[in-house]
């Protein structure tokens, strides 16, 4: 049995946060249903068509779910928005701010007319404040909270090279969601959840806030160093880089002794205790990349796995792909799409005895006919509607 084999999801989503949210839920058996314009849907799908055609962000988030093609500003969405939601255990929507109430979609109005249906939120900036009127877009938010102010160099802030505002929101989405059928079944009643990408990478942001909140010192920008322990980040060798992340007294002193073959090191007053390699951080660099000059990086690699040292390369999104963990575990699976078979990573979570969905990406409007006649819509005005543009 899938855990959510019973619970039916309707979505108005766009994008990556709602989506991201809800393509989780599907993954655990959820019935989602999502709802696109007619006339070129989810606008994800038109971010690119490097997937065979289709667009890599609109695969990745949109497995497993059903297309509904509906004109919701048309008369006869109401009905069809009506009778969808009667059968419904959660709603989401991440629609420009005030659409949904627009449409009288508001939470109030939905769980007026079904006390138990879990109503979830989705906007850039929430639901008040001077900013709950503005769009919020992944830079937009990753600008506002902060976050570009710590990434990069020192000279070039820099964002996150992938969506972790709308990544946040998805994933603060997709517990709520959980978390409020659980209390369901508790209290026979739904929930009404709002979160917003900008709070989910505030929460984000906690040690950057509070490290300033109490020092008064903003955190510098410091690319793939780390700004207060050492050594921390990536060491020229022969022929490459490699990354050190060296975080206690132990790791320390073997990486003294069995990698740099200076045990003595280790009680150097310059770099004895964290903070002391970390004021004296050039020196530092000096000091080991001096060692791994005449080294490989796979020869420094043998010495750090020999001395129980942590450490990583630097993969190539094409490295990645090809990476032998996930191999080894079994972590690609195959998905079907209207471009043919597809190569798709399994959610991250493995549950005992339930295997992940991994359900086909829908078509644009791939369902409606299917799910119109499910919700009593005859035929004939359903070919209406085609020809009328309303799906």
């Amino acid at each position: 049995m899938l855990p959510l084999q019973d619970v039916t999801v309707v979505t108005l989503e766009q994008a990556v946060a709602a989506p991201f949210a809800t393509r989780q839920l599907a993954d655990l058996g959820a019935r989602v249903i999502k709802i696109e314009r007619p006339e070129g849907g989810d606008f994800a799908r038109g971010y690119d068509t490097s997937v065979k055609g289709l667009s890599a962000h609109f695969v990745w988030l949109n497995r497993s779910k059903e297309s509904l093609t509906l004109d919701l500003k048309h008369a006869a969405a109401a009905d069809v928005l009506q009778r969808l939601l009667g059968r419904a255990d959660v709603f989401v929507q991440n629609l420009a701010p005030g659409a949904a109430d627009r449409l009288g979609l508001s939470a109030a109005a939905l769980r007026a007319r079904d006390p138990r249906l879990i109503v979830c939120n989705v906007s850039g900036y929430g639901t008040a404040g001077p900013y709950a009127a503005k769009k919020a877009y992944d830079l937009l938010v990753q600008s506002e909270t902060g976050v570009v102010s710590i990434t990069g160099t020192e000279d070039t802030p820099c964002r996150v090279g992938i969506s972790i505002a709308d990544i946040a929101a998805g994933m603060y989405a997709y517990s709520a969601v959980l978390t409020a059928l659980i209390r369901r079944q508790s209290i026979g009643a739904g929930a009404t959840i709002d979160l917003s990408l900008f709070d989910a990478l505030i929460e984000w942001m906690g040690f950057p806030l509070y490290h300033t909140a109490y020092t008064g010192e903003e955190l510098r920008r410091s690319g793939p160093n780390h700004v207060s322990i050492a050594p921390y980040g990536p060491f020229r060798a022969a022929d490459g880089h490699i990354f050190l992340a060296i975080q206690n007294a132990r790791e320390w002193v073997r990486f003294c002794g069995g990698v740099l073959g200076r045990p003595e090191l280790h009680d150097d007053e310059r770099f004895r205790t964290n903070e002391q390699r970390v004021r004296h951080r050039d020196a530092l660099r000096t000091v080991i990349e001096g060692v791994f000059a005449s080294l490989t990086v796979e020869d420094v690699a043998a010495q750090l796995e020999r001395a129980q040292v942590a450490y990583a390369r630097m993969n190539s999104v094409r490295q990645v792909l090809e990476h032998p963990q996930l191999g080894a575990r079994g972590r690609w699976a195959e998905i079907g799409s209207e471009a043919g078979r597809l190569r798709a990573v399994k959610p991250p979570v493995t549950i005992d005895e339930v295997e992940p969905v991994m359900g086909d990406v829908p078509a644009l409007g791939q369902h409606t006919g299917a799910i119109l006649e499910e919700l009593g819509f005859a035929r004939d005005t359903i070919a209406d509607w085609r020809k009328e543009r309303v799906i």
